[in-house]
């Protein structure tokens, strides 16, 4: 495989230069975004703080993530959840450059997003207003010393859980993020909906599931969203989390539009 390198703000890394296959997929990726219905995936988002992409990936290319677990050299950090009291499971935070099918898929769907993240900051009166493309969002989050990706890979097997948590990492927070499902529900495992609540002003929280199936992609608020009431905007706090793994083995691609510090 050939290999070079840049310079960043954070030093010089090694790029790879990506495989015909995975220039293909990357295209596949590209045309896959465009054709979604992003209108509707903004009334979703309006109306619950999520929305389901279908069929994002297909199920060679969720193989072929799952696959990557294993590839130590590829990953900055391993997180055990129970060492923090984060559930039970593991996941891995890939290091720069991300996996050529990993960053194509940030790039293409952060400028769908980015109206809806501005125009959530403007209902709630926040100042922030996020750039076009996602490489001069990243450009920002690396002034600011937040230089380290997020983009993860999530393993789960039996009796493992992941705890209700909001991914922030820092001052520079996009407010909306993606989960793909790479393993097939029923088949390579059983249980582990994708679980959300939402905490609303002076009411009890409200839980929420989204139906992943292997390929399929849900958008969600990062942490809190706007909502219309009858004396005007008002925001409600989300968190995310999986439910337990009953049997089998799970595996989940993080795709967050920030970098950590």
């Amino acid at each position: 495989m050939n290999t070079s390198t840049k310079n960043t703000l954070s030093g010089v890394v090694k790029t790879i230069s990506p495989t015909p296959l995975a220039i293909d997929s990357a295209q596949g990726i590209a045309k896959r975004v465009e054709a979604i219905d992003w209108g509707r995936v903004s009334e979703d988002l309006d109306a619950g703080g999520s929305a389901l992409l279908e069929r994002l990936l297909s199920p060679d290319e969720c193989r072929a993530i799952a696959s990557l677990y294993s590839q130590d050299d590829i990953f900055r950090s391993t997180v055990v959840m129970a060492r923090h009291g984060f559930g039970r499971g593991e996941y891995k935070y890939f290091s720069y450059p991300l996996p050529h099918l990993i960053a194509s898929l940030r790039t293409a769907v952060y400028p769908h997003l980015v109206s809806i993240a501005n125009r959530w900051n403007r209902a709630l009166d926040i100042d922030v207003r996020y750039p076009v493309t996602h490489s001069d969002f990243i450009e920002r989050c690396h002034q600011a010393g937040q230089i380290r990706p997020t983009s993860l890979l999530l393993r789960y097997g039996a009796d493992d859980y992941n705890c209700l948590h909001q991914d922030l990492y820092g001052e520079h927070v996009f407010p909306l993020q993606l989960a793909i499902l790479l393993s097939e529900p029923d088949r390579d495992f059983t249980g582990g909906e994708f679980v959300m609540t939402e905490q609303r002003p002076r009411m009890q929280s409200r839980p929420m599931v989204v139906p992943l199936r292997q390929g399929s992609g849900v958008v969600f608020a990062v942490h809190n969203r706007p909502v219309q009431g009858t004396r005007g905007v008002y925001r409600v706090n989300l968190r995310h989390g999986v439910s337990s793994i009953r049997s089998g083995h799970r595996h989940t691609l993080g795709i967050i539009f920030h970098d950590a510090q």
